[in-house]
């Protein structure tokens, strides 16, 4: 904000929308999605603290990409059920709205089987994975509803994540397919902070290079993966402009008196108090939203240290707001996130 003139320069970005630039305002989730999210999962554990944990959900996402390659056929949208969501404003796959077909719990039982075939036998990530893929079909279905629902009170936060990977890759599939069957059949919802396709929170925005996606911004859906447009320098909870912050995890670097900001930061909002993190592809090719998001929890924790709430979630590591059915709670360092 400019206090002497109270207006705001526009960025590259919002003066290139005046201008009538086209670019893709919605990316669907690519078939190697999961793969990518594995690759940088590996990448981001070596010598970090959470190490087993990052290498245990790079396993579960190779599983998922696995999976995502001979997905069976599913009911999807027909054009009329497209149109009518268009005319409301309201995702056409939206999380709690569209019946998720009965197969994504057999899925997800394989998507665990290939998990276990790959963990070592002495892993002791080997009962939590066991326990889940014991799970009947009722309590996955209720299970289900919370998260799909965003109610994690009372769920088993260490059997939870592992049920949320069948419902991603469900969703992911259901987007990808639906894109390729429907070109065009997602449109702008009423609320831009939530996915385009299924309503969902995003887990993280990412600010990517290379064509006309160059110097974009695009928040990432946390359940589906599809990517929609935001501009930059706007909080992706009120949708304000004003008020805006950039925390990182360590103190900026400046190279001939010009700053240097981290491949991830926390963009944060004074005037609604929220925040959600930013990947920044021009600091490092390889950044993944999910991925990177999980890497930076000391960075959920400092933010919410200073007040902030977090507009978004990851599905991958899920905090209850009270006692869960089970399953440990999380490590102090972590609590901060939300």
């Amino acid at each position: 904000m400019n206090p002497s003139t109270g207006t705001r320069l526009r960025t590259p970005e919002e003066i290139a929308l005046r201008a009538g630039v086209d670019f893709p305002r919605l990316l669907p989730p690519g078939s190697q999605v999961f793969a990518d999210r594995a690759v940088r999962l590996r990448q981001l554990a070596a010598g970090h603290a959470m190490r087993d944990y990052l290498l245990l959900m790079a396993l579960v996402c190779e599983a998922q990409h696995a999976r995502l390659q001979r997905y069976p056929a599913v009911p999807l949208p027909d054009a009329a059920q497209a149109d009518a969501a268009a005319a409301t404003g309201q995702p056409l796959l939206g999380a709690t709205t569209w019946v998720p077909a009965a197969v994504w719990r057999d899925e997800l039982r394989a998507l665990l089987d290939h998990v276990l075939a790959r963990l070592p036998a002495d892993s002791p990530a080997r009962a939590g994975v066991q326990a889940a893929r014991a799970l009947d079909d009722a309590t996955l279905q209720r299970l289900a509803e919370r998260l799909l629902a965003g109610v994690p009170l009372g769920l088993d936060l260490a059997t939870a994540p592992l049920v949320a990977t069948g419902l991603q890759l469900h969703w992911t599939h259901l987007a990808s397919a639906t894109a390729a069957a429907l070109p065009g059949a997602f449109g702008i919802p009423d609320d831009a902070t939530r996915c385009p396709c299924c309503g969902s929170l995003p887990t993280a925005s990412i600010t990517r290079i290379g064509g006309d996606q160059e110097g974009h911004r695009y928040l990432h859906c946390a359940l589906c993966s599809t990517q929609w447009h935001m501009v930059r320098v706007k909080c992706t909870h009120c949708l304000g402009t004003g008020g805006i912050h950039y925390q990182s995890l360590q103190a900026l670097a400046e190279s001939d008196g010009v700053a240097k900001r981290d491949a991830v930061q926390a963009e944060t909002c004074d005037t609604c108090g929220h925040y959600l993190k930013i990947a920044h592809m021009d600091k490092d090719l390889h950044v993944e939203p999910m991925a990177d998001d999980l890497a930076t929890l000391t960075l959920d924790l400092l933010v919410s240290e200073a007040g902030f709430q977090r507009h978004g979630t990851n599905l991958l590591l899920l905090f209850g707001d009270g006692e869960s059915e089970g399953g440990a709670p999380p490590p102090d360092e972590e609590r901060g996130r939300r």
